[in-house]
């Protein structure tokens, strides 16, 4: 049994001004403001996404998600039949809004003075201004390794001699790294342990790097696999993001996404639906980050400015033909075909101070995106944080593919599906953890502004039939 509760959801809130409401307000005490124009907030119930009685489409018999939703279970969605449906029965959005450059990332609120959390709004101003120009750019990340190569083809040769290997740039991966730790291609300084992490994990891998702006790694992931009750295969990902505006963001990465990991993999080999399973580990993520902020009064005495701990989670399961994601942040999911001429998309919709005005009526697209606010977090773990609405949607492709989940280190260069699935390699479903290492290669070359982690699933063939809902 779970040490803490779930947090409650908090009570309704005015979108203008953001003061609590009463059940059957028509208009807000504090602002006046029209509440008939809102729509009401769904409950977070995890949506059955199988056919009746529970069966999956390879006989997993999966007991429905608790607590139930007393409406009728919504169906599968294809990845490119959005929009899909979230844990609350929500649409999804047929199409991300665009607006900015993928070159250049998208402008972030300045930080208010004191707490990172704006009071009015319930908005957390992550990720300070930066300067508009800097010294260092890196080389073309996607140039081979030959130095590299070559020492490895010496290697397998067996010579008599044992020779250590060239160390390569993990920024340009084309220079030899230097005695004092730096490229000397590019000039970019070695990574720490944390500073690059690489991981594969039967056909899931996922890269990690502290990007060249940054002075460490915030994000953080977990990666697994493992087999349902009748031997069916489960790969899984889970990506955080740690707020920078808040105390200890790296632990906080760390802490959600172990907990969720663990989590995924002690649900999913015991029956559990995948989309409850991936509900409930984003509550323990939850409950994992809360746990951080709980300090002996002595500590918070010589730190009184402090606030808790925070970050973003994502994540995204494959397994018995489905395809489920779970978010709550602004970190994304991707889904890209192997077969490019067919369509990619994303499967999430960003927690952000823009989606939240467009969803409330009060702004346009073009004009929530154009606001220095549009990339402000209304979602996030923490203790501070106002309520927990973990995100779910279940998907259930009709054709091999990759499914991408990062950070916004990666999709501030590639923000629409368009664009995602032009930097994929071809070969991302054979090769995954070549092609997390050329995406983060991707973004480290676009200027590296943020600190970037991606991992990728792929998604295989699915039996004849399987794609029909």
């Amino acid at each position: 049994m779970m040490s803490q509760m779930p947090q409650q959801a908090a009570p309704a809130k005015c979108p203008s001004c953001a003061e609590p409401l009463e059940s059957g307000d028509l208009f807000c005490g504090a602002c006046g403001y029209d509440l008939s124009a809102v729509p009401a907030a769904p409950q977070d119930h995890p949506t059955l996404t199988m056919g009746a009685a529970g069966v999956g489409p390879s006989g997993v018999d999966w007991p429905p998600p608790e607590p139930e939703s007393s409406e009728t279970p919504a169906a599968p969605h294809l990845p490119t039949d959005l929009p899909g449906t979230d844990s609350g029965g929500k649409p999804l959005p047929a199409s991300p809004p665009a607006h900015g450059s993928p070159a250049s990332p998208p402008p972030h609120g300045a930080p208010p003075h004191g707490s990172p959390v704006s009071p009015a709004s319930g908005v957390r101003f992550d990720r300070p201004p930066e300067p508009d120009e800097y010294p260092l750019q890196a080389p073309d990340p996607r140039v081979a390794a030959s130095a590299a190569e070559t020492g490895e083809s010496a290697e397998t040769a067996g010579t008599a001699e044992t020779t250590e290997l060239p160390k390569v740039c993990v920024a340009c991966r084309a220079g030899r790294v230097d005695d004092d730790g730096y490229c000397e291609n590019c000039g970019h300084a070695q990574p720490r342990e944390r500073d690059h992490m690489e991981q594969e994990s039967g056909p899931v891998a996922a890269v990690s790097d502290r990007g060249l702006r940054h002075h460490r790694n915030e994000d953080a992931f977990a990666v697994g696999h493992t087999a349902l009750p009748d031997g069916t295969p489960a790969a899984l990902a889970v990506v955080c993001d740690g707020v920078s505006s808040a105390t200890r963001p790296d632990e906080a990465s760390m802490a959600a996404s172990r907990a969720a990991g663990e989590a995924l993999l002690a649900a999913l080999p015991q029956g559990t639906h995948p989309q409850q399973a991936l509900h409930d580990a984003i509550v323990t993520a939850s409950q994992a980050v809360n746990a951080l902020a709980e300090e002996p009064p002595s500590a918070r005495e010589h730190t009184p400015h402090q606030n808790a701990p925070a970050c973003t989670i994502v994540a995204a399961i494959v397994a018995s033909d489905l395809l489920v994601v779970g978010w709550v942040g602004d970190s994304r999911v991707y889904w890209v075909p192997v077969d490019r001429s067919a369509p990619a998309a994303r499967l999430t919709e960003d927690d952000s101070w823009a989606a939240q005005m467009v969803a409330a009526g009060l702004m346009s697209e073009a004009e929530a995106y154009a606001d220095e606010r549009a990339h402000a977090i209304t979602g996030w773990l923490g203790a501070d944080a106002y309520e927990l609405e973990p995100h779910t949607a279940s998907f259930k492709p009709d054709r091999p593919g990759v499914v991408v989940v990062c950070t916004d280190g990666l999709w501030n260069y590639a923000e629409t599906a368009e664009e995602m699935a032009e930097v994929v390699p071809a070969d991302a479903d054979v090769r995954p953890l070549h092609a997390a290492r050329v995406l983060v290669g991707h973004a480290l070359d676009g200027g590296g502004h943020d600190n970037v982690t991606v991992a990728l699933l792929p998604f295989p063939e699915p039996p004849q039939g399987a794609g029909s809902a």
